[in-house]
């Protein structure tokens, strides 16, 4: 196989959900009660104020290998009224970014009762990013001066941009779903693009799940569902999960199994006929609460022909702490992200 055209396909299918937008990268750690991440209309949604802190690395032993770190803070200020706070670090090779986000969420109830769960929220979220390109090492790779490249910088080039996220959520009962356009504001993103010609980093995220099993009940059940689309590159996937959970005297143990599958491939040679490959993701979750607090462990397991088989999968953690909201007692149902 030609491995230069083995490994260029390989960081398509890995990083194409990665580095083709501003901002946080679309893992998987909303199956850790981790919704704000996604949705900013989550922000001061739940029964409970939430802090969440998490670590990912792919590759371990890889240099420059892709890694990301957040954390996020997201309570309830009022009756209707939600906000957060993202700060986030990413990583990928030469390329990097860091940033943060504000976020306003407002929340309408149309409940019967005061434990009955019916409610429409609103998110917006304002937010930098800085863009980092270290072309520091390229000039390496020349053996002379005569052979240089003049559309390599040769050192560290930086932009920052600003976006707006807007997202609609509605919890019903055990039913929950959301909506989520990201980055909003088309910008000149000319860090990539020398033209500075307007680079559309706008991606749409639809998910919705539903409970299974009474409010009490000591095991309950999730599926859910998650469908991506980067506006433009036309790219898209979907992430079909399944959490299960047991409640425990001290809180409960869940775990989560996720499979995810991008809709379009990438092309590559093996054995001089060019053949096609899609994205796909096999990711575990597990997980347990512990009166207030929060651990999980995510592992991502890549499939298909084309591998990075020296670096094994991609390791996540997650730690979380809840603590007092506006509410002194859960709703009555079975909602775990808002209970």
């Amino acid at each position: 196989m030609n491995f230069k055209k083995t490994y260029v396909v390989l960081l398509l299918l890995v990083t194409q959900f990665s580095f083709s937008q501003d901002g946080i990268p679309v893992y998987h750690d909303y199956l850790s009660d981790n919704l704000y991440l996604l949705h900013p209309s989550m922000a001061g949604a739940a029964s409970h104020n939430q802090v969440r802190l998490t670590a990912r690395q792919q590759w371990f032993g890889e240099l420059e290998a892709p890694n990301l770190q957040t954390v996020s803070f997201n309570a309830r200020l009022g009756e209707k009224s939600g906000f957060g706070a993202i700060v986030y670090n990413d990583k990928n090779g030469f390329h990097s970014q860091s940033g943060g986000y504000i976020t306003y969420a407002y929340h309408l109830m149309f409940s019967r009762t005061p434990t009955d769960l019916n409610q429409l929220s609103f998110g917006l979220s304002a937010g930098f990013s800085q863009s980092n390109l270290d072309e520091s090492t390229f000039l390496l790779s020349y053996p002379t001066n005569d052979s240089f490249d003049p559309a390599i910088f040769g050192g560290t080039q930086s932009a920052s941009y600003f976006n707006i996220d807007a997202s609609l959520s509605y919890n019903f009962l055990n039913f929950s779903s959301h909506v989520t356009v990201k980055n909003l504001i088309l910008q000149n993103r000319d860090l990539y693009d020398p033209r500075n010609e307007s680079n559309n980093q706008r991606r749409y995220l639809v998910s919705a799940g539903y409970a299974i099993g009474s409010y009490g009940s000591d095991w309950s059940y999730e599926p859910s569902v998650l469908f991506q689309y980067s506006e433009g590159t036309a790219e898209s996937s979907v992430d079909v999960n399944f959490k299960i959970f047991r409640s425990m005297d001290f809180g409960k143990i869940w775990a989560a199994l996720s499979y995810r599958r991008s809709l379009d491939g990438a092309e590559y040679l093996q054995g001089g006929v060019i053949d096609s490959q899609q994205q796909q993701l096999i990711t575990p979750v597990l997980g347990v609460n512990y009166n207030n607090f929060l651990f999980a462990y995510t592992y991502g397991l890549q499939m298909g022909d084309v591998q990075f088989n020296n670096g094994g999968g991609f390791h996540q953690i997650t730690l979380g702490y809840d603590f007092l909201g506006n509410r002194p007692e859960p709703y009555d149902c079975n909602c775990p992200a808002i209970n």
